[in-house]
């Protein structure tokens, strides 16, 4: 009997068995589509936009059209789950076609993908063949059913899931009977328990209380808040909500009002509500934020805890979403900047790892790895100093409200002049303020962030993780707002190339801001060296034609080493913020033999020790950095205590991250390096290996003595986790488990869009 006939008939009888009983979606199938699916189809970057966290973005279907298309002329409809449009009709008009309904005869498109995946197994942990795209730019064609007989010849090995073990033999028969069933959604939208209710009541009266004052404050709530996964209670019950503009006030059903951006005018009467997050959580978009009786408190105690005055409410047009200083300047600065502060975590990821899911038009402007410290509000002058605030305000406004392509460098050169202008009114003023230790903000732990940055993607993590890195920003409020702003609340997925490309360009002179600040800590005769060796090659023509001079005579009143003022800041940092780091470094900053973390098992303190023997070591010394994608995860099993899953990222060198195009060409691959550090430190694994402790020593041997990439590819032979292994799903799936264990408010399923062909 032939496999496919056995196979037959196993189908036919667990077919059988579930028609006994009508499959559940919510119970039978979704499971299966977190477990198998959902790496790859979630968010703006799921492919063909087939978004399969709920039954919502099944119905929806998928579209042929992208929504990453970095050269378009026209921006385009925005096509956002759960906002844009409700209802599979609604969607079928903005051409999504289904993936459940059969259709001349033939099985639903869905039945059909997974049928050409298990038509066609990989061989196990074998490399697939190179004529095989599997990158994240490829030309996904979405085919119509009547399109698929001729997609399928085409792409032998197109099927789902995709370039990854497929489908459990109960997984495929599960997902074929219940399309056979009809395919029925009853999944129930998600309910928040009695007390989430009662907070999410004291929330929107406070939103939606009368006055002005009331509304302006709302208002700038908001647009900060508008993308965040909101939590009650520590997030304990794994529920989470989203701050959204409702023609309907509280006690009835949220209709929300969809606006491009959330600073534009909702055309209507409107309340501000508070309603779940539906689907499965996902890594990539899960940013969090506290709301509870602290918190409520605290917006009352900021925010109108002094008098203020407003005559009348700002509108929305152009000028008031391109200059939020001007449109929020009734609000005290001081209540604006602490509020960020408190959660400036929370703040960073939304601009660094942000909702977009491919980011690489905003990460190509910043290092690979770089430490985020923020100015105290004390000794911040647009603050403190009214005179200066005033002058500064009109000085801060940011391109991409019009995206007209025939005006795009005009656009242009009046920003650019504007943040210069500023930047010199700034220097002058801080000429009579040297900086201090204490002009740096120490008051929680989201004082010290650390940022790194895999090509299109980028994490921020609580404390200062790594080496030293050789770029550091230090951020007052206005270029804390004006990053936010321009990469959240202002930027447009769906814009055009106008819009996209004047983002990217002005981000690149925030990051140019926020380091001319930090070298501001640093001795004056220092300053442009140290500013020089970061704008390397092509950056010395960027700092003549685009950026200011920087202070080369205002002192700093940190005493540091001559010779070394940046590592000697450092680690002065370090020593006098060890209270508030959060994330403690003996692996890539061992000072001592003792190269782990305080606290651990004596078998976990042998593998960090050999660990530790991969960080601060250049790619020209340790010639395995040249073959390691930028994020892999190693998985490290233990007798009789839970396993521990490693980051190891690889941290990519340039002479400058000046430009828009060309980083291959500022690219210097000999300067590599590796952080290691315990946990997951990326939404989007490059691949996996999975070893035991005593083997991690020699894992660490193997790597420092691999001079060619065949030495590499025994490695991964013997220890990786390749697309095709037979357990891929079971190490890749153990990643999210491990987060819910060490990290439940921030776990999710993570990415595998970006998983490697080693």
């Amino acid at each position: 009997m032939s496999y496919r006939a056995m196979f037959a008939g196993l189908l036919l009888v667990i077919g059988g068995l579930a028609h006994a009983e009508k499959l559940s979606y919510e119970r039978d199938i979704q499971p299966i589509f977190t477990a198998k699916c959902l790496a790859c189809h979630a968010c703006y970057d799921a492919p063909c936009q087939l978004n399969l966290g709920s039954g919502e973005g099944l119905l929806r279907g998928a579209s042929k059209l992208p929504v990453y298309h970095g050269t378009r002329s026209e921006a385009q409809q925005t096509t956002r789950l759960y906002l844009d449009a409700h209802g599979e009709a609604a969607w079928r008009r903005r051409d999504f076609h289904s993936v459940l309904a059969p259709g001349d005869g033939q099985a639903a498109l869905l039945s059909r993908m997974l049928e050409l995946g298990r038509s066609q197994p990989l061989p196990a942990n074998e490399k697939l063949p190179e004529t095989l795209d599997i990158g994240i730019r490829r030309d996904n064609q979405c085919p119509l059913p009547a399109e698929f007989a001729d997609y399928a010849k085409r792409n032998p090995h197109g099927g789902m899931p995709f370039a990854v073990t497929g489908l459990a033999d109960g997984e495929y028969a599960t997902l074929q009977t219940w399309i056979e069933q009809g395919a029925a959604i009853d999944q129930q939208p998600a309910q928040p328990t009695t007390r989430e209710a009662a907070q999410i009541t004291q929330w929107e009266a406070m939103l939606n209380a009368p006055g002005n004052r009331q509304a302006l404050v709302s208002r700038w709530l908001y647009e900060h808040l508008f993308i965040a996964h909101l939590h009650f209670d520590g997030g304990s019950s794994g529920r989470f909500f989203q701050l959204v503009r409702s023609r309907t006030p509280s006690g009835q059903a949220v209709d929300p009002i969809a606006t491009r951006t959330p600073n534009q005018d909702p055309g209507t009467r409107f309340f501000y509500r508070i309603r779940p997050v539906e689907g499965v959580i996902v890594h990539k978009t899960h940013i969090t934020y506290p709301l509870d009786q602290r918190k409520l408190e605290r917006v009352q105690e900021l925010f109108f805890g002094e008098h203020w005055t407003l005559d009348a409410l700002p509108g929305y047009g152009t000028y008031h979403r391109a200059n939020p200083f001007e449109t929020f300047q009734a609000i005290p600065a001081q209540a604006r900047y602490q509020f960020m502060l408190d959660n400036a975590e929370y703040f960073v990821r939304t601009f660094i790892r942000g909702p977009v899911c491919r980011g690489q038009i905003a990460t190509d402007v910043i290092r690979d790895n770089f430490w985020v410290l923020f100015q105290d509000p004390q000794h911040d002058l647009y603050l403190t100093d009214s005179v200066y605030q005033r002058q500064a305000t009109p000085l801060l406004a940011m391109p991409g409200q019009i995206d007209d392509l025939r005006g795009l460098m005009d656009f242009w050169r009046i920003y650019q002049n504007k943040r210069n202008q500023y930047e010199q009114l700034r220097l002058q003023a801080y000429t009579q303020m040297p900086a201090r230790w204490e002009h740096i903000w120490a008051g929680n732990d989201n004082a010290l962030l650390s940022i790194f940055r895999q090509h299109d993607s980028a994490s921020v993590h609580k404390g200062l993780i790594g080496e030293i890195p050789q770029t550091l920003w230090w951020m007052d409020f206005p270029l804390l707002e004006r990053t936010y702003y321009q990469l959240v609340v202002n930027f447009d997925v769906f814009g055009n190339v106008s819009h996209q490309g004047q983002s990217r360009l002005y981000f690149d002179l925030i990051r140019n801001g926020a380091e001319l600040n930090f070298l501001r800590l640093l001795p004056a005769g220092s300053r442009q060296a140290i500013l020089d060796n970061w704008y390397d090659k092509s950056g010395q023509l960027k700092l003549w034609l685009a950026y200011t001079k920087i202070d080369t005579a205002t002192p700093s009143a940190l005493k540091l080493e001559r010779n070394t003022p940046k590592k000697s800041f450092a680690w002065q940092l370090l020593e006098r913020h060890a209270a508030i780091n959060a994330s403690p470094d003996p692996i890539n900053r061992c000072r001592t033999s003792h190269c782990y973390r305080e606290g651990q098992s004596t078998a976990r303190q042998a593998s960090e020790q050999a660990l530790s023997r991969l960080t601060n070591r250049i790619a020209a010394s340790l010639r395995v950095v040249n073959w390691m994608p930028e994020a892999t995860l190693l998985r490290v099993e233990h007798d009789g205590e839970p396993r521990e899953i490693y980051s190891l990222l690889r941290n990519r060198a340039h002479t400058n991250v000046a430009f828009m195009y060309g980083e291959a060409h500022r690219y210097q691959p000999r300067l590599d390096t590796l952080t290691v550090y315990p946990g997951v430190l990326s939404s989007y694994p490059n691949f996996i290996f999975s070893l035991t402790a005593r083997e991690v020593p020699g894992f660490v041997v193997a790597m420092e003595q691999a001079r060619d990439k065949a030495a590499f590819e025994r490695i991964v032979e013997r220890w990786g986790i390749r697309r095709t292994h037979p357990d891929f799903w079971a190490h890749f799936n153990d990643l999210s488990r491990y987060l819910h264990e060490t990290d439940p408010l921030e776990a999710g399923v993570l990415d595998m869009n970006r998983y490697e062909n080693l």
